[in-house]
């Protein structure tokens, strides 16, 4: 069901790669409730993704660049405001990639280059982008930044790696930041922490799979999905949310709050009673 929520707002979606990705949940929705955008990537993303199948089903261009260079993010604010004509009323950032996950290279033993990377690439282009749109006037003011990150920026979750430095960077940005753009242009700028979504990036992470299990039964409402949290997006580039900025949003269904659930407590115990069946067996063979 379409709300309107978005109509006749401009935006830029960075990050679409495939239909599992967020951002291309959001692109759909964005362009459900009336906006219209242009949609950016890497011209490696762009050339072995889908994201030429979303621009056509979504009416919108595709402007390739390398969301680490601030010459290719200047680019991409020209041509949006050019395409779109008028300035930006919103943007999404989607973009994370660590090659010391992909090396499987443990945290205790990183690659430095690959960590410098790490940031750059995940947390360092999301300042990158909005000081190119501060400085350009790119965004119209009451405008919307919002980036995804992960509960991982304030906890531990093994197999998470130097992608939770990264997204403790990427929060601490979106507040630094969101103070001088909401003080200079009442500009918003937030991020969504949200719950471990199988993507093509995500599914890199070692034990997804198990993650995903314990953290459905840990949050009272499960797991939200990529189709949700574009629906939150949404509701935070358009208008009902003017005063909401600075902010780390949980959209975990509930996991953030809990300590143990009554689900995980019970796979725990079944566990716990198997190794101890084990054991009892273990003492009788002696």
């Amino acid at each position: 069901m379409s709300y309107n929520l978005l109509k006749g707002k401009r935006g830029i979606i960075f990050g679409a790669l495939d239909s599992k990705s967020i951002a291309w949940k959001v692109a759909e929705k964005a362009h459900e409730e009336g906006a219209v955008f242009t949609l950016s990537n890497t011209h490696t993303a762009i050339r072995f993704g889908e994201v030429k199948d979303l621009a056509k089903k979504c009416d919108t261009e595709i402007i390739a660049a390398d969301a680490t260079s601030v010459s290719d993010l200047e680019k991409v604010f020209e041509k949006s405001i050019d395409i779109l004509g008028g300035k930006i009323d919103f943007v999404l950032h989607s973009i994370g990639m660590s090659l010391n996950v992909r090396k499987k290279r443990h945290y205790s033993d990183l690659n430095y280059k690959y960590l410098e990377k790490t940031l750059d690439i995940s947390a360092i282009s999301f300042h990158k982008m909005l000081q190119v749109a501060y400085k350009m006037d790119a965004i119209n003011e009451w405008g919307s930044v919002v980036a995804l990150t992960y509960i991982a920026a304030q906890r531990v979750l093994y197999g998470y790696n130097d992608m939770a430095d990264a997204k403790a960077l990427l929060e601490s940005i979106a507040r630094s930041f969101g103070y001088i753009y909401g003080r200079d242009k009442n500009v918003r700028v937030n991020t969504i922490s949200q719950s471990p979504t199988i993507t093509t990036a995500g599914s890199g992470v070692k034990g997804i799979d198990g993650l995903l299990d314990f953290t459905e039964r840990m949050s009272p409402l499960g797991n939200a999905t990529a189709a949700e949290c574009a629906d939150y997006c949404v509701s935070l580039f358009s208008d009902f949310t003017r005063k909401v900025t600075m902010q780390n949003l949980y959209h975990d269904g509930g996991f953030s709050s809990m300590g143990m659930s009554l689900k995980a407590m019970a796979m725990y115990n079944k566990s716990l009673e198997m190794d101890l069946g084990l054991d009892s067996l273990m003492d009788d063979l002696d």
